[in-house]
């Protein structure tokens, strides 16, 4: 678990060599930015403790952004992270992402809304975005509610793979509104999705293949609602990502500060290429 309470922090590990075929560094850290008093974001990874589990069970990075105002985007945001970490290094071996990270935030999800609902805070409904990416053999699996996002950075190229879950994003997938106007909209940061607000929640769940070299991003929108994905491929061109972690945050703070940031990095160093038969992994030569 990564607690990210202090002004500016980072760290970086990378896994060990030979560690089941997937070999990737890391890096995070999180900052209060320029206006807000505390830190309503937390991030949390679960890592597999040998080869075996590697292959079996994997990795898990994950971001939050408590909403809500005071401490209780904070509870909110914690309560989710904790609820999935340990949801995911409690879950069977080979069960597949797709399914799990489904079941565990819709898990995470009653756990914030029972939460908000104990008498020990209140009585109140609070929300938390997150978005949740699992890595296992050559693919990444991302889950998401709300406006955390997750980018793939390929060649210099950053892509999003989430699409954010805000009321006038909606509109513009329906064509009400134009991408030009929904840009400049006073509601664009207004959510139609958290986790939290209701008993059940609908999470986007996606598939992609990864290749060595390959940046996955996960973060908040204090980032990505200051950066373009120039700025951000940009910024992760550094061979070091601390150093980019850093530059992304700072960036993020000198173009707005107005929100909390956060930011995961994961660099794909090696993967182990599979394919799929009727749900089980064979190695592909």
């Amino acid at each position: 678990m990564l607690p990210q309470r202090e002004p500016h922090s980072a760290q970086a590990a990378r896994a060990p060599e030979n560690s089941g075929g997937l070999e990737l560094e890391f890096a995070h850290l999180s900052d209060v930015g320029r206006v807000r008093g505390h830190n309503e974001d937390y991030l949390g990874h679960a890592a597999p403790e040998s080869p075996e589990q590697t292959r079996h069970l994997g990795w898990l990075f994950a971001v939050a952004d408590g909403v809500g105002g005071e401490e209780l985007g904070e509870v909110a945001s914690r309560t989710a992270i904790e609820a999935v970490v340990a949801g995911f290094q409690a879950a069977p071996s080979g069960e597949m992402h797709s399914a799990l990270l489904q079941r565990l935030v819709q898990a995470a999800n009653i756990k914030v809304y029972e939460t908000g609902r104990d008498t020990g805070h209140g009585g109140v409904r609070m929300g938390t975005t997150m978005v949740a990416c699992a890595l296992r053999y050559d693919r990444a699996t991302v889950a998401h509610v709300g406006d955390s996002r997750c980018y793939l950075i390929r060649r210099n190229h950053a892509v999003a793979l989430t699409r954010d879950h805000t009321v006038v994003n909606d509109q513009v997938r329906l064509g009400v509104m134009s991408a030009k106007d929904a840009a400049k909209a006073d509601t664009r940061h207004v959510l139609s999705r958290s986790l939290g607000g209701e008993l059940f929640v609908s999470v986007d769940v996606s598939e992609h293949h990864v290749l060595p070299g390959d940046i996955l991003l996960l973060c908040s929108d204090g980032l990505h609602g200051a950066l373009s994905p120039q700025d951000i491929s940009r910024a992760c061109a550094h061979a070091d990502l601390n150093a980019a972690a850093r530059e992304l945050v700072d960036l993020a703070n000198e173009q707005d500060g107005g929100d909390n940031v956060s930011v995961f990095l994961i660099r794909i160093r090696k993967v182990e290429r599979v394919g799929m038969y009727r749900g089980r992994p064979y190695k592909l030569r």
